[in-house]
C-alpha cells in the first residue's frame, strides 16, 4: 500500500478558537481510514483543508502524483430541482456533435449505480427522490469521477440498513481497486465493520493516530473522543402511560399506493418507534399525524380535534415536528438561535400576527437552550454552530411550543454520541412529563434504547410489534425484512 496523502501538524484557527490544533493523518491506498470525533472536535475543518477548499494557517499536505480526490458531504449539495442525470454530471454534460448525449450519460453512469443499488429513472427530478437515495445519487456523482481518494463524511446518516449493506460492499470493491476512502462518521459500528484504520480526533487533536481498527473496540474510541469514560447511556425502562384520552390514534388508515388498513396508538407518557425498510409505510404515518398527507379511508384523532389538515393545524392540536433534514425544513441556517427556537411560538399560541416582546423571545430561547446544554447563544447564527448543536437548536423551537404530541423523524441523524445521548435524555423528559412520543429512526439501536415498543412497518401495513425483552435490534432487522408472521 502506497501513501496517497499525508497531512503533518496542519493547525487552523478562527478568530480566537484553534479548529485544528497540530492534527495529522496519513491515508493509503486500498485503506478505509475513519476518521471520529464529536462535533466541534474539527473533523470538517481537516476534511475541508484535505480537500483543498480551505487553506491551513500552518503545516503542510502532501499528494501523490495524479491524485484526484472527490467528496460526499454529509449536507448534500445536489440540485434538488435537477434530474439525477443532471446531478450526476454537473461538470459538464456528454456531447456528441454539440448536442447532449443522454445515452452516453446513462452509459456512464449504469455501472455505477447498480453497484450502489441504486434502482431510478435518471430523467427523474431529484427532489422527488427520498432522502436515502438523493445520498446515494451524491456518492454516485463522486465515484464518476473516478476519484484516487474518495473522502465520505456521514454517508449513511440517512440511509436505511439494507442500502449501508450496500455501501459497505461498494467499499470493499473501490479499495481492492486500490482506492483511498477517508470514511467521517459517528456511526461506531460502521468504524468496526467498514475500515482498516482509524484515527480518532478531539478538540482539533488526535487522540488516537492511524491505529489498526483490530486493535482497538468500540468503548476504546469512546474513550478516546470524549477523554474519560463517556456520556451515561440511556437505559430504556418500562413507562406507565398517563390517564385519559389518547393523544395520537390512527384506525383503519390508508393513503393510495402508502398505507394500507393502518392502526396505531400512541398513550400519553409513552415513547413509541415505528420501524421499517425504505418505503414501508412508517415515514408516511408520521406525515398523516403532523397534517402533510391526507387519509383516502379511516379515522384520525390527534388532540382531541381530529385529522389535522396542515402542519399549521397540528402544531394548534398541540403537535411537535422534529425532521431529518434540519436544513432543508427544521432550520433557517442564516438567522440566529432565538430567531430559530421562537419561529413556531406564535403558531402554538393561536395568536397569529402577535408575538410576545423580542426580550421576552430572547428569555424563553435562553430557558431552552440551557435546558439542551446548547453550546452558543442566543444571538448566534446558526449557520457557525457544529452540526450537534444546530439540532438542539430544531428541539428547542419545538420544546418552546410546550408539546403534547412530538413526532421524532431520524433527531440524532449525524450527530455525535454525546449529543445523541442528551437528545434521548430529553425525549425521556418529554414522556416523563406527559408527552406521547412517536418516533422513526434509520438507527435500530436507537428504537430500542428509547422506546417502548416499536411497530414494524412491512409494504404500507403494521406486520407487529416488538417490546420488552423482544425488542432487540437483530429482532426490528429480521421483522423489517419479514415481517412478524
Amino acid at each position: 500500500m502506497t501513501e496517497v496523502l499525508v497531512a503533518d501538524d496542519v493547525v487552523k484557527s478562527y478568530g480566537g478558537v484553534r479548529a485544528l490544533d497540530g492534527a495529522s493523518i496519513t491515508l493509503r491506498t486500498g485503506e478505509v481510514h475513519a476518521l471520529v470525533g464529536e462535533n466541534g472536535a474539527g473533523k470538517s475543518t481537516l476534511v475541508r483543508i484535505l480537500s483543498g477548499t480551505l487553506t491551513a494557517d500552518a503545516g503542510a499536505v502532501r499528494l501523490a502524483d495524479d491524485t484526484r480526490i472527490a467528496v460526499v458531504s454529509q449536507e448534500l449539495s445536489l440540485f434538488p430541482d435537477l434530474t439525477v442525470r443532471e446531478n450526476l454530471f454537473p461538470d459538464g454534460e456528454l456531447r456528441r456533435f454539440g448536442l447532449v448525449d443522454r445515452a452516453a450519460m446513462d452509459r456512464a453512469a449504469g455501472p455505477v449505480l447498480a453497484e450502489l443499488g441504486l434502482d431510478v429513472d435518471l430523467g427523474t427530478r431529484l427532489a422527488e427522490l427520498p432522502l436515502a437515495d438523493q445520498q446515494l445519487t451524491e456518492i454516485a456523482r463522486a465515484l464518476l469521477r473516478s476519484p484516487r481518494l474518495l473522502v465520505l463524511d456521514e454517508p449513511t446518516s440517512a440511509l436505511p440498513k439494507e442500502a449501508v449493506d450496500r455501501l459497505e460492499r461498494v467499499l470493499r470493491t473501490l479499495t481492492a481497486r486500490g482506492i483511498a476512502v477517508l470514511y467521517v462518521t459517528h456511526f461506531l459500528d460502521e468504524v468496526m465493520r467498514f475500515a482498516q484504520r482509524v484515527t480518532v480526533l478531539r478538540d482539533g487533536r488526535v487522540a488516537l493516530a492511524g491505529v489498526r481498527r483490530a486493535e482497538v473496540d468500540v468503548p476504546q474510541l469512546v474513550a478516546a473522543m470524549l477523554g474519560g469514560g463517556g456520556p451515561q447511556q440511556p437505559v430504556r425502562r418500562a413507562r406507565a402511560a398517563a390517564e385519559g384520552p389518547t393523544p395520537v390514534v390512527l384506525s383503519g388508515v390508508s393513503v393510495p399506493g402508502r398505507l394500507a388498513d393502518v392502526t396505531l396508538a400512541v398513550r400519553a407518557g409513552e415513547v413509541v418507534g415505528v420501524a421499517g425498510l425504505q418505503g414501508a409505510g412508517h415515514l408516511d404515518a408520521l406525515e398523516v399525524v403532523c397534517g402533510r398527507t391526507a387519509v383516502s379511508a379511516g379515522r384520525v384523532d390527534i388532540g382531541g380535534r381530529g385529522q389535522p389538515g396542515s402542519l399549521r393545524e397540528a402544531i394548534r392540536s398541540g403537535v411537535a415536528f422534529v425532521p431529518s433534514d434540519r436544513k432543508r425544513y427544521g432550520l433557517m441556517t442564516d438567522r440566529t438561535v432565538w430567531e430559530n427556537t421562537t419561529s413556531v411560538t406564535w403558531l402554538a399560541l393561536g395568536r397569529e400576527g402577535v408575538l410576545p416582546a423580542r426580550a421576552e423571545l430572547v428569555r424563553r430561547t435562553v430557558d431552552l437552550t440551557e435546558r439542551l446544554r446548547l453550546r452558543g447563544g442566543p444571538y448566534d447564527v446558526v449557520a457557525r454552530l457544529s452540526g450537534g448543536n444546530q439540532q438542539k437548536v430544531v428541539f428547542a423551537k419545538w420544546l418552546g411550543t410546550d408539546p403534547k404530541i412530538v413526532v421524532l423523524d431520524d433527531p440524532t441523524r449525524g450527530v455525535d454520541i454525546g449529543v445523541r445521548a442528551e437528545m434521548h435524555r430529553i425525549v425521556g423528559e418529554l414522556a416523563a412529563g406527559g408527552a406521547a412520543v412517536l418516533l422513526a429512526s434509520t438507527d435500530l439501536a436507537e428504537l430500542t434504547e428509547v422506546c417502548d415498543r416499536v411497530l414494524v412497518f412491512v409494504r404500507g401495513r403494521i406486520a407487529g410489534e416488538l417490546s420488552g425483552e423482544g425488542l432487540t435490534e437483530q429482532g426490528l432487522a429480521v421483522a423489517m425484512q419479514q415481517g412478524l408472521g
